[in-house]
């Protein structure tokens, strides 16, 4: 499949942070590309900032802050309305 949805999580490499890595590591599908970014490094900081990230760990969906991360944590039903684990 030559598309794939975009799955960045947005880490400080804390515990919870670690949680939500496992989480989106554990629904992505074959259709997911899943990159971790590490908020510590000055540009991945500054494109969150970009995208309106508060607060860490946070999950963007192909350019989107998923809903759950603008008012609170991840969440394995959120980030499945987000279309992470679901084909394309």
């Amino acid at each position: 499949m030559a598309n794939k949805r975009k799955v960045e999580v947005f880490s400080a490499g804390c515990g919870v942070c670690e949680e939500t890595v496992s989480l989106v590591r554990r629904i992505a599908c074959d259709s997911c590309d899943v990159s971790i970014l590490d908020m510590r490094d000055d540009q991945v900081a500054e494109r969150a900032k970009r995208l309106g990230i508060r607060a860490v760990p946070a999950v963007v969906v192909d350019g989107e802050l998923a809903a759950c991360c603008k008012d609170s944590g991840p969440t394995e039903s959120a980030l499945r309305a987000a279309g992470v684990g679901q084909a394309l």
